[in-house]
């Protein structure tokens, strides 16, 4: 990985991901406003700035501008700040206009030759693909106890992407016997050079058993297969360490700015 050209695939990352979004779900629409590229869905999906290359002169009216725009449609939204975005004060910008900031995570990305595929699990435990509703409930309870909080909004977009769009995603439970234990799903962008992984929680007392190392190692061979060149992470500090000793290496940081109309 040291060999990673860090410059040329974050700039690939930005034209592909977030310059050149597709939407995916019903009623989800990704348009460009300005210096500004946006996306607009039902209020159980994300919403929110996908890119944004704004100067000094321009960064406030443009701020104010999608203020406006989700407040219109009655929508809570993010505008996703990346390490490299300018203007250099817009985090102070947000916060000025309003917004309030989450914790900071890193962008992280391998490249999926790199990385093992070879699923290590523990006695007792399988890996079962998510393709229903049942299993998206699954989905669902592990998250709510791995996380805390209601992530029933999460259940609701993948029931949408599978039923819709079935090709931008890939969902994976393990299960102790029948107990979901851990899950995890792999968001893909066809016609782009990545693949996401997303979620990766486990219950509290299955930890430290090597299960988030599996799920990444199951979810990385699906986007080798599906043609992904790399696979790429918004790592929380817990997950870091991990991905670091996995082969995964630091693009650069993103932090979500949420605005509540």
């Amino acid at each position: 990985m040291d060999s990673l050209d860090h410059e040329a695939v974050r700039a690939l990352y930005d034209r592909q991901l977030r310059l050149g979004a597709h939407p995916e779900g019903p009623g989800v629409r990704v348009e460009r406003d300005g210096p500004v590229v946006r996306r607009t869905g039902p209020e159980h999906t994300w919403n929110g700035i996908l890119w944004s290359g704004l100067g000094e002169t321009d960064a406030d009216a443009a701020i104010a501008g999608q203020v406006r725009h989700y407040t219109e449609h009655g929508r809570t939204f993010e505008w996703k700040v990346y390490g490299h975005d300018g203007p250099a004060d817009l985090s102070e910008r947000l916060l000025a206009a309003g917004f309030t900031a989450e914790d900071q995570e890193t962008l992280m990305v391998a490249e999926t030759a790199a990385l093992s595929t070879a699923v290590d699990l523990p006695d007792g435990v399988e890996l079962r693909p998510v393709t229903d509703a049942a299993g998206v409930d699954l989905v669902t309870e592990v998250h709510d106890r791995a996380f805390g909080g209601d992530s029933s909004h999460i259940g609701r977009q993948l029931l949408d992407q599978l039923a819709t769009a079935p090709d931008t995603v890939a969902a994976v439970l393990a299960m102790a016997g029948d107990e979901p234990v851990s899950a995890a799903r792999l968001e893909l962008y066809p016609g782009t050079d990545f693949a996401g992984l997303w979620g990766g929680g486990t219950v509290e007392h299955w930890r430290g058993r090597g299960l988030y190392r599996a799920l990444v190692a199951f979810r990385t061979c699906i986007a080798a297969e599906r043609g992904h060149r790399y696979v790429q992470v918004d790592a929380a500090d817990t997950s870091r360490p991990i991905l670091q000793r996995l082969g995964f290496t630091a693009l650069t940081t993103t932090t979500p700015y949420v605005y509540v109309p």
